[in-house]
């Protein structure tokens, strides 16, 4: 489990996931399953604005190069082809974070969660509305975030470096579905490990009611 546990490396199997609502399969965009790692690599623009379009409405996160510049790179490429389309805010507590991040797609994240990228410093505090990536340790950063409900000052001095933060639809983070509470080994919500083994087909059947992304765009 990610932001504060174990690192997950699965060896990659091939799998299916499923759509945002959950009624068919996803087929994700080449450039997701054929890296070319010239592309992963290249620097992201100084500013970018992502639109997460989710079961609980839209929100739009500003991301800005200069307070995070890796994560920027990996967040503009993750975004703008959607990576995140179809996954579950699958760890939402109330009063800290709500996390977000892997597709939902086995094969994919398994993937995907071994494409680390180097730490960033902390520029700027982790105040409420601010996106962040998760990480199980020093320079593991990959494709998990979170988004701090509050301001959580501690994870300043943990070393999270938040990229981007949300200027439209705060609300609707908000609203996501908390009823699941913290993750195992912590609570009773759902297992990071599964989800990366088994995808959506195991939060379908375990935890229905979380909220989902239908897409992202970049511009």
């Amino acid at each position: 489990m990610r932001l504060l546990s174990l690192l997950f490396l699965a060896a990659t199997t091939v799998a299916c996931g499923a759509d945002s609502a959950g009624k068919g399969p996803r087929r994700p965009a080449e450039a997701l399953v054929s890296v070319d790692e010239n592309t992963l690599f290249a620097a992201a623009p100084d500013s970018f604005t992502v639109t997460f379009e989710t079961s609980q409405g839209s929100f739009d996160v500003l991301v800005r190069r200069v307070w995070s510049p890796r994560g920027a790179t990996r967040l503009h490429f993750l975004t703008k082809h959607d990576y995140f389309g179809g996954g579950r805010f699958f760890r939402v507590v109330p009063g800290f974070v709500a996390q977000f991040g892997l597709s939902g797609i086995p094969s994919l994240d398994q993937a995907w969660e071994r494409r680390a990228f180097e730490d960033d410093p902390p520029v700027v505090p982790n105040r409420r509305g601010t996106v962040v990536f998760a990480n199980a340790g020093p320079n593991t950063r990959s494709i998990q975030l979170f988004i701090n409900l509050v301001d959580n000052p501690s994870l300043d001095m943990m070393g999270f470096a938040p990229v981007g933060e949300i200027v439209r639809g705060l609300d609707v983070i908000d609203r996501l579905y908390s009823g699941y509470g913290e993750g195992v080994p912590y609570g009773s919500g759902p297992d990071q490990l599964r989800i990366v083994q088994e995808g959506n087909a195991y939060l379908e059947a375990s935890f229905p009611k979380l909220d989902s992304i239908v897409r992202t765009t970049v511009r």
